[in-house]
């Protein structure tokens, strides 16, 4: 049959199943082979918590949405323009998020009358009008997929599992993506211990693009042309993966080993993973029995002359804020990772929040400042690793990076840089000249950062530990004056840093009507909606998105002063408008929130902006 390939400046697609029908991995295909091609990229994976929630319910559903351009993306798009549902429920969580008239492709075979009952649908919604606005492909996949592998000697259970692949090939070809990508990736994963599963699912694929081009409904095909990047090397990477990499970079900026010791816990746990992963380069992987020994661990590896790591999300935060209190008391370097999850306790794992701000500001007793920044993009959190690793290196304190789980498991492409690209990193050392004089607690008169003594050799013997310091020599000192001069050098010393960090920069208009205010992972999104106020009314709007938390930038205040408004917009229920109100209270906030454990779609901040303008 004949095909017309149509251009498409961007598309979104959601792949949806049931959390065992391998949606994570198809997406992450798709999004391989994109990228592969050039496109700029941003995802959204979304998956219960549950090891195995309930087959055939929605809240067994998992998913995974990409967006792909040749346009700069930001996003992974706010609705689907194809929705592949491999079962009734998925159809019955993702319907209200596909765009009207776009496309809805079915696994027919997963809808029968149980299986619509069981998601929560009061008819059958092939045939009860509710996909009327819709161009619905009906498509048997399972049934089809077991056809095209009826020959390969394999069990039904393990037939089934390839449907993914499938529904994979059918999307490949709509999209004019080549299968060459996954075929590698199959070979090389099952190639050598399980060829027949390699040589299955390939089968499975090339069924899916060929059935693809025999539906009259889907007679053209589109393709989305390179995007206009800056010319390099790009990657397409997870958050969580950027963030390993960020590490072992400045690590080897630094002349140091790296040491991370951290306890599992979702979403967190890849950066675990990925740091095991390079033991040849040195690193050092400890998956400590719980939270608290993975802190201590990295603050014994700090005291031994580490870049010293911890890794966790929320709950497991909470645990390690005695552990930290040791490290800015002894003022050891040490930064510790917070891949944000929904709360309190275990709340919502699998979802995406920023609601512990306010604990990595303030989480811990006594007075113990730490220096708090945040990534804003997934292929970022490489850059806020290393700022975060110098930091710590060059200041002797604990500093806490939030991420989150829509930046740890989302991805996008990454340009790869040289090392000699990225920034110096300096650990605050013994000078040689103050070697022979050195004692414990001698400070930077610059920075106050006290100078780092590595034990093991005889001119650097000293005490360190939990109790107060004597404000040179390090000894435990219970004088009332000194704990006073001690707790304010400490604080004095995090407030410096601003010195050394970044002036806030503004995206759009540098002055005007609005100023949307955001921090962390929402920046994509925050971005792509000011700048569609801008174009559709004659506003001057723009964005001050903060990646630097505590302390804040030196020229916030200047900042603000240039805008009418100000909307600070956040994914939990206000808690970096109070750190505002804190640190710049001589300005108005308003402010705009969500606590869904789903990131900001660009639609509702846009209608947000415009009613704020619209006000008087």
């Amino acid at each position: 049959m004949s095909v017309e390939k149509q251009e498409l400046e961007k598309v979104v697609i959601k792949f949806a199943g049931d959390s065992g029908d391998g949606m994570q991995l198809t997406g992450m295909q798709f999004t391989g082979t994109s990228a592969l091609l050039g496109n700029d990229i941003a995802t959204f994976p979304d998956y219960p918590a549950e090891i195995r929630a309930p087959q055939g319910t929605v809240a067994g559903v998992s998913g995974f949405q990409v967006h792909i351009g040749h346009t700069q993306v930001l996003t992974p798009g706010d609705h689907a323009d194809v929705l592949v549902a491999m079962n009734a429920a998925a159809l019955k969580a993702n319907l209200n998020y596909v765009s009207v008239g776009k496309t809805i492709i079915l696994d027919t075979d997963n809808f029968r009358k149980r299986d619509w009952e069981k998601a929560g649908f009061d008819a059958d919604p092939l045939s009860s009008g509710v996909l009327d606005n819709y161009s619905v492909i009906e498509a048997p996949i399972t049934s089809l997929t077991k056809t095209a592998l009826k020959d390969m000697g394999m069990d039904n259970k393990s037939v089934v599992r390839s449907k993914n692949m499938f529904a994979l090939g059918m999307v490949y070809w709509m999209f004019s993506r080549p299968m060459t990508h996954t075929e590698k990736f199959l070979n090389d994963k099952f190639g050598k211990k399980a060829p027949i599963v390699a040589e299955a699912n390939i089968k499975a694929m090339k069924a899916g693009y060929n059935y693809a081009e025999t539906i009259e409904a889907l007679s053209s095909a589109f393709t989305i042309l390179p995007a206009d990047l800056e010319p390099g090397v790009y990657k397409n990477v997870m958050g969580n993966q950027a963030t390993a990499w960020g590490f072992l970079a400045a690590a080897e900026k630094a002349g140091l080993e790296l040491f991370l010791g951290s306890y599992p816990i979702t979403p967190a746990s890849e950066i675990l993973h990925e740091i095991a992963a390079y033991k040849h380069f040195g690193a050092k992987a400890f998956q400590a029995e719980d939270e608290i020994a993975g802190v201590v661990s990295a603050i014994g590896a700090s005291f031994a002359g580490n870049l010293a790591i911890t890794t966790t999300s929320g709950p497991g935060l909470a645990l390690k804020t005695e552990g930290i209190g040791l490290a800015v008391i002894t003022e050891l370097p040490l930064v510790i990772v917070d891949v944000q999850r929904g709360g309190p306790s275990t709340g919502l794992p699998t979802k995406t929040e920023q609601s512990d701000l306010l604990q990595a500001l303030y989480g811990r007793n006594g007075e113990s400042p730490v220096i708090v920044i945040a990534a804003s993009s997934p292929a970022n959190c490489f850059d806020y690793a290393f700022e975060a690793s110098k930091l710590a290196l060059e200041h002797m304190t604990p500093v806490i990076l939030l991420t989150d789980g829509y930046l740890g498991n989302g991805s996008q492409p990454w340009k790869i840089r040289t090392m000699d690209e990225l920034p110096s990193i300096t650990p605050k050392f013994v000078p040689d000249n103050l070697k022979e004089d050195w004692l414990p607690y001698m400070r930077d008169k610059d920075s106050l950062s006290r100078y780092w003594g590595i034990p093991g050799q005889k001119e650097f013997i000293h005490r360190i530990g939990g109790l107060e310091k004597d404000e040179l020599t390090g000894n435990v000192s219970y004088d009332p004056v000194n704990h006073e001069h001690m707790v304010k050098t400490r604080a004095e010393k995090v407030r410096r840093v601003a010195n050394y960090i970044p002036d806030l920069t503004v995206d759009g208009a540098q002055e005007g009507d609005l100023l949307v205010v955001g921090w962390g992972g929402t920046y994509g999104s925050l971005l792509t909606a000011i700048n569609q106020c801008g174009c559709e009314r004659d506003v001057e709007v723009g964005l001050a998105h903060f990646n630097y938390i505590n302390p804040l930038p030196k020229n916030t205040a200047e900042v603000f002063s240039k805008f009418k408004k100000i909307i600070v917009c956040e994914l939990n229920d206000g808690q970096f408008i109070h750190v505002l109100n804190s640190n710049v209270p001589q300005f108005k906030y308003e402010r705009y929130n969500k606590i869904q454990g789903l990131p900001f779609t660009v639609n509702e901040l846009h209608d947000a902006f415009n009613k704020i303008l619209s006000e008087d």
